[in-house]
């Protein structure tokens, strides 16, 4: 297994978005970029058929499954899964906020616990050979200052981990949902630049209202005039953007990985046709065409005719027998 791949860019672990079919999607607009699985929970994994959560096709690789719970044991269970379905990371989510993953004592509120957190990432690390990452907030809560936040990475760092995603806004628990928690509190870049200035052996990637390459490339070459951007980061992880407008992504290869090679696809509607034989094939399998077409809604997003294609979509999915044949006709709706 190739565990050398390149981290400058990902795309986030999104709830009911970063599934396996929208992984394999997005492989086709870009062969570099690094693709996060839904978070998984460990009860999920060790509870039910872990195919179901852990399946998918080596065309997505390289690929990363996130993990959430807060037992050690459990998660050097589940980590060893993921390892054995191939996957080329296994990263444990401790920045979600939901009262749902609350509930389970895990995701944003595993911050005020580093010693526990500390345990987890050492059993998973002792438990496989991939690699073990941890994506965090800047802060939770009241525990939102510059030393809290050093001290839970310097304390997670010396239990092994050395790959950290962070979303450069800390979390509220209480009072804010999980959409309110990606957008009311403020943006810090400078904790995540100051982190990377100081801590240099760590991979840094990070996330947070990163909507363009153009921000990208700001943050990982470094812009020496800014207090908040000044040091050149390890990586960039986008979320929303790249479902709702995932077109942004397909010069990603050449201007962020610098891949000399021509894009795959010229277009979005080559990027379509190359989608549809995955999409007969999951068909067959008897995958519901609205799990199939859901996230290619915004690939046209901003042409004219994109709006008559989403809602061809969307009206036409819950009866469609033949996906396929569905999105062959919403694309004739487009002008490209």
């Amino acid at each position: 297994m190739n565990l050398d791949f390149n981290r400058r860019l990902s795309i986030a672990p999104m709830l009911d978005c970063t599934d396996r079919h929208e992984r394999y999607f997005l492989r086709l607009l870009s062969k570099h970029i690094l693709l996060y699985s839904e978070m998984v929970t460990c009860n999920a994994l060790l509870h039910t058929n872990p195919e179901q959560f852990l399946g998918h096709q080596e065309f997505e690789y390289p690929a990363v499954l996130q993990l959430g719970g807060s037992n050690p044991e459990d998660l050097a269970k589940c980590a060893k899964m993921v390892e054995a379905f191939g996957f080329q990371e296994v990263n444990l989510n401790c920045g979600c906020p939901s009262d749902r993953v609350q509930n389970g004592n895990f995701g944003a509120c595993l911050m005020k616990d580093k010693h526990l957190v500390a345990d987890c990432v050492r059993a998973m690390i002792e438990a496989v050979k991939i690699p073990v990452s941890v994506k965090c907030r800047i802060g939770v809560d009241e525990f939102d200052s510059w030393e809290f936040f050093e001290d839970f990475i310097q304390t997670i760092a010396e239990a092994g981990c050395k790959v950290f995603i962070i979303h450069a806004r800390k979390a509220w628990l209480k009072g804010l949902s999980p959409k309110e928690n990606r957008e009311v509190p403020p943006l810090h870049y400078d904790f995540v630049h100051r982190l990377k200035k100081d801590m240099t052996s760590l991979n840094i990637s990070i996330n947070g209202g990163i909507k363009s390459l153009d921000q990208a490339l700001r943050h990982l070459n470094g812009d020496p005039t800014s207090a908040a951007t000044g040091m050149a980061l390890d990586g960039v992880m986008v979320g929303r953007e790249a479902y709702e407008n995932p077109w942004f992504l397909h010069d990603a290869d050449a201007r962020i990985f610098g891949d000399t090679e021509p894009p795959r696809f010229a277009s979005r509607k080559a990027v379509l046709e190359a989608y549809l034989p995955y999409v007969e094939m999951e068909t067959s399998k008897g995958t519901p065409a609205t799990i199939l077409v859901h996230h290619l809604y915004g690939l046209f997003a901003g042409l004219p005719g994109a709006r008559k294609f989403r809602q061809m979509l969307s009206d036409g999915a819950p009866r469609a027998k033949d996906a396929a044949a569905l999105i062959r006709e919403a694309m004739n709706l487009v002008q490209e």
